[in-house]
């Protein structure tokens, strides 16, 4: 077996080492070789490999201005979208890709989004189960829309935050949102929200007050005045009583609910240390 494998590397070497035989070889490597090299050079040329310019910035300008300059440096032109941004022309752009300054081929499209004329008409999102206002806000937000409280009321069993009613343009537009208001985009809708109400108060300080001091405070701290109880030296009524007692007593942490009472014990002379 083994002399069968020399004797074939013998007679292969023999073939290749043949005048003929090697001068086709060679010329078949060198051609294949100067395909090779041209191939590189063809499309280093055709991609510009390793070149590349400097996109300008286009924001701002009017449209036919921009794409006249692009075109003067050999960059293609596309309008990619517009939008409606209030108190700017038609036809301006507001923004390129790719960016100002960033690197480029020759020859790369350089796609602008420019300013129309009339904004896009969008239908108002339904309140039912989205009434909180940060909440709806947000989804007017997303939707390219400026919403904006301009007033807050005192609604106690709604809570704070919700919607109370929706304006747009001056008018109440509360029970038609649930049929769709149509609304420019980027245009302002109003809010009247309900604000929070304390339905607590901190317990008033009486005690060495006169008695109708002491009603005063009471009633200033929106609670109501109990039983007034007299000690023996005074009417319940003499408005020249001191208070030496109160219920439920001062403590300055203490809280009482809106319109409870609070009881009031009275004498003559003024309480001592107050």
């Amino acid at each position: 077996m083994w002399q069968r494998i020399r004797r074939f590397g013998v007679e292969l070497y023999a073939f290749f080492t043949t005048p003929f035989v090697f001068r086709n070889c060679l010329g078949m490597a060198a051609t294949m070789t100067f395909l090779l090299l041209l191939t590189f050079w063809w499309l280093k040329c055709y991609t510009n490999h390793g070149d590349s310019v400097q996109v300008p910035s286009y924001v701002g300008m009017d449209f036919k201005e921009a794409k006249r300059k692009a075109r003067s440096r050999d960059f293609a032109v596309e309008v990619s979208d517009s939008i409606y941004e209030q108190g700017k022309p038609p036809g301006v752009v507001v923004s390129q890709d790719p960016k100002a300054e960033s690197r480029v081929k020759e020859g790369r499209t350089i796609y602008f989004t420019v300013t129309k004329n009339n904004p896009d008409i969008i239908k108002l999102p339904d309140l039912a189960g989205s009434d909180d206002y940060d909440l709806y806000s947000r989804k007017l937000a997303r939707l390219g829309l400026k919403p904006r409280i301009i007033a807050r009321v005192p609604r106690p069993r709604l809570g704070a935050n919700i919607v109370v009613d929706v304006l747009y343009r001056g008018d109440t537009i509360t029970s038609k949102i649930k049929n769709g208001v149509p609304v420019e985009m980027g245009s302002t809708v109003d809010f009247i929200v309900s604000e929070e109400v304390l339905l607590s108060v901190n317990i008033p300080d009486c005690v060495g007050q006169t008695l109708d001091a002491a009603k005063f405070l009471i009633q200033t701290s929106e609670l109501s005045i109990g039983a007034v109880i007299p000690d023996g030296t005074v009417d319940k009524d003499d408005p020249l009583a001191y208070v030496y007692r109160q219920s439920p007593k001062y403590d300055p942490n203490g809280i009482m609910r809106k319109g409870e009472q609070i009881d009031l014990y009275i004498t003559r002379d003024e309480p001592q240390g107050q």
